[in-house]
């Protein structure tokens, strides 16, 4: 809430915290400290000795011989981190110790803070598997990208199997590409899209099915009602805009693809020569040398700077 303050502070060979212009108790060292995203808890790094230990509002958790990775919940109401003893980590969630393994990567609450995902990873290969809910998946080469879909009732991350990456999703694992890329799901959470490499083509895979290949693509996104997603994509040098399947005129470039708040409207802006004007539902606005970013102002209506022969203008487009 950008009330408070705190930050680790040295005087000679002590280390302190100090918080909203209080100092705190002195140790070997002090480091990494985080609020809560409610503002009401304060953790921080501590090292006393040889030993490393979490302090959470002033009370010290367990030392061990290293800590890390520390993150708090949205609701700002659990904790977790990660700790060595001698060569193996362990995660500690709101207290609690997990198994032991040979590493640990990023913790990730969900959205209602419910629920925790992370990795880690065993053996001398290192290979790794996502713990969700305290669960541990299979394993895989690498882990990347994990993530909780908006309702927090759904898991994604991507993994590296030999040379081919595969998303997982919801447990199950998808179909191998060469890469893969971008992870955006709907705001209802019901529906998931990412971008896919197979040889030197590009393609969206929405809900599990593929879309069609193209040399490049950009990010998709879904519209606020969750009913329809868009991205853009390039062949043969020019780009567009797919919206649920449907290919747009082609132009030299586009970008700032955007869905009004209703969901009635994709807008963008698109590049012919050296001029830029908006796409609004396949409309053209009046061509401009340079254009900023859309903001709409109500479902049907939206407004941007734009500039022509050095001159601005601030330019408001209705939509009947």
């Amino acid at each position: 809430d950008s009330k408070r303050v705190a930050y680790p502070a040295r005087l000679g060979s002590k280390w302190f915290l100090v918080v909203d212009g209080t100092e705190g108790k002195e140790y070997g060292m002090v480091t990494d400290a985080v609020f809560s995203p409610d503002s009401n808890h304060l953790a921080h790094e501590t090292k006393l000795g040889n030993k490393s230990f979490i302090a959470i509002d002033g009370r010290e958790e367990k030392q061990y011989d290293d800590v890390g990775y520390f993150v708090f919940s949205l609701d700002g109401k659990r904790y977790a981190y990660a700790a060595k003893e001698v060569d193996k980590w362990l995660v500690v969630v709101d207290g609690k110790e997990s198994e032991k393994y040979d590493g640990a990567g990023d913790l990730i609450f969900s959205p209602d803070s419910k629920r925790l995902a992370y990795e880690e990873y065993i053996g001398a290969g290192h290979k790794r598997f996502a713990v969700i809910d305290g669960r541990a998946g299979k394993e895989y080469d690498g882990i990347y990208d994990l993530r909780f879909s908006p309702d927090s009732k759904r898991v994604i991350y991507k993994v590296d199997v030999g040379n081919k990456e595969s998303a997982i999703v919801d447990g199950r694992e998808e179909k191998q590409y060469d890469k893969v890329g971008y992870f955006v799901f709907s705001p209802d959470s019901k529906h998931l899209a990412y971008t896919a490499k197979e040889a030197d083509k590009w393609l969206v895979v929405a809900d599990g099915k593929e879309g069609k290949r193209y040399d490049y693509l950009g990010i998709p996104i879904f519209s606020p009602d969750s009913r329809r997603f868009a991205y853009a994509a390039q062949e043969t040098g020019k780009w567009f805009v797919v919206v649920n399947g449907k290919e747009g005129k082609k132009y030299d470039s586009v970008g700032h693809l955007t869905f009004s708040p209703d969901a009635k409207i994709v807008v963008y802006l698109a590049r012919l020569g050296d001029k830029q004007v908006t796409v609004a539902n396949g409309h053209e606005g009046k061509p401009y040398y340079g254009i900023a970013p859309i903001i709409f102002d109500s479902p049907n209506s939206f407004h941007y700077i734009a500039t022509d022969a050095g001159v601005y203008y601030l330019v408001e487009e209705t939509l009947r």
